[in-house]
């Protein structure tokens, strides 16, 4: 967190900063673990002050601000990382300001857990870190064939391998749980011993939570940390259907309750009457 809706929802946010030209870099004080920045604030600073924003990406769970010098500003918001163009949660947590000329407001990144990173990266630079060997197709991109040609050869559970970035990248731990209850398909089932009709109905609620996420600007958990690039909460949080619900009754066959466990050490939630087994 935050995964694909909630970084495409800052990335949205972002644009009415689109050809503002960036007047300065600063790293506030701040009594935290210093966060990743590269290069080091003067070379950074050197390379991107009097460059014009030419366009706001996402690859993955990172926003990306391209320069008219073609390097990019990469964010990795990661745990609790957000960017903004609106006041902060609280300064403290503060961790880079990139003043613009003719905005009033700068462009910020602010983590309270430390765990994100910035990094200025020029084309070349762009390819080896995130290129097609490290980062996979985006979630929102990939058909259902090349889902099931990703991950089908694969004997690990279906839950984890969804959360692979060098296969499917966007995805992480609460969005494929309501993937796998909405597909009806149990997240301990093995990749290699899903049907091909499996992996269809996989791939069309993967779209299908996606886009509604996105649509509802992300989830807001129980500790308010993400908020839009406007300082907002999402509204997703409100419609999940298995995600950090355990013993609650299921929403959609309203039978069973939903049950708790721990894969590759985080919690995947899941309804055992419309996900078995079997």
């Amino acid at each position: 967190m935050p995964e694909l809706p909630e970084v495409e929802t800052m990335r949205r946010g972002l644009l009415p900063v689109v050809g503002a030209v960036i007047a300065d870099v600063a790293r506030p004080p701040c009594a935290c673990r210093p966060i990743t920045i590269e290069p080091e604030l003067t070379a950074f600073r050197r390379r991107v002050v009097g460059r014009t924003i030419v366009a706001i990406d996402r690859i993955g769970k990172r926003v990306v601000v391209r320069l008219s010098s073609n390097d990019c500003i990469i964010f990795e918001p990661r745990m609790t990382g957000l960017v903004l163009i609106a006041d902060p949660p609280g300064a403290e947590h503060l961790r880079l300001r990139v003043d613009l000329e003719g905005f009033e407001q700068p462009l910020l990144f602010w983590d309270r857990r430390g765990l994100g990173s910035v990094r200025l990266l020029s084309p070349a630079e762009y390819a080896v870190r995130l290129g097609p060997e490290k980062i996979g197709p985006d979630a929102l991109t990939l058909t259902a064939e090349q889902l099931q040609q990703a991950l089908g050869g694969s004997q690990r559970e279906i839950k984890p391998a969804l959360l692979d970035q060098k296969r499917l990248a966007g995805v992480g731990n609460l969005y494929a749980s309501e993937v796998l209850h909405l597909a009806g398909v149990h997240p301990q089932k093995r990749c290699d011993r899903m049907t091909t009709a499996q992996w269809r109905r996989v791939h069309e609620q993967l779209l299908h939570v996606l886009e509604e996420a996105i649509l509802y600007e992300g989830s807001t958990l129980g500790d308010g940390t993400y908020r839009n690039a406007l300082n907002q909460s999402g509204g997703y949080q409100n419609h999940h259907r298995v995600y950090d619900r355990e013993g609650d009754l299921c929403r959609r066959c309203g039978q069973a309750t939903i049950e708790r466990i721990v894969q590759t050490q985080r919690s995947t939630f899941f309804c055992p009457a419309c996900q078995t087994k079997r």
